[in-house]
């Protein structure tokens, strides 16, 4: 399965699904890393980003990547995902003093997986989704 593309620079249409009400109430800001941004951390971008109270964005962390992670994708988000504990000790090196002590979860999923790959969604369901804050009530 392709990928989907919005308008927006580097964002897949999921992703564009917070920008539509950012003021409803606070969002929790989840980034998604990977290596090359294509499969593992676009599928996790696409199933969360409609999750009331949250607002994400993904990242690929090799200098080839769809879309490489930029400080301010750091500094923007509340807690960090990675796939694998390589990725974890390459944020740490590269982009350590944009860390600031944010939470970062090795979610240990291996790169065998398509784009929104069935199996994949499970897991990252079954493993992101204790980490989320329940959405606040609706005024």
């Amino acid at each position: 399965m392709q990928r989907p593309r919005s308008t927006l620079p580097g964002k897949t249409l999921a992703a564009s699904c917070f920008h539509n009400f950012p003021d409803r109430h606070p969002m929790q800001h989840i980034l998604f890393l990977c290596s090359q941004n294509r499969l593992r951390s676009p599928t996790a971008e696409q199933v969360f980003a409609c999750y009331p109270g949250i607002a994400c964005d993904s990242a690929g962390l090799h200098e080839s990547a769809e879309v490489y992670l930029s400080p301010e994708q750091l500094l923007w988000a509340d807690i960090v995902f990675v796939m694998e504990k390589a990725h974890r000790s390459k944020l740490s090196r590269k982009f350590r003093r944009y860390l600031n002590g944010k939470r970062v979860i090795v979610l240990n999923i291996p790169d065998n997986y398509g784009y929104m790959d069935p199996v994949l969604v499970e897991l990252l369901q079954r493993k992101v989704a204790p980490f989320l804050k329940p959405a606040s009530p609706t005024a």
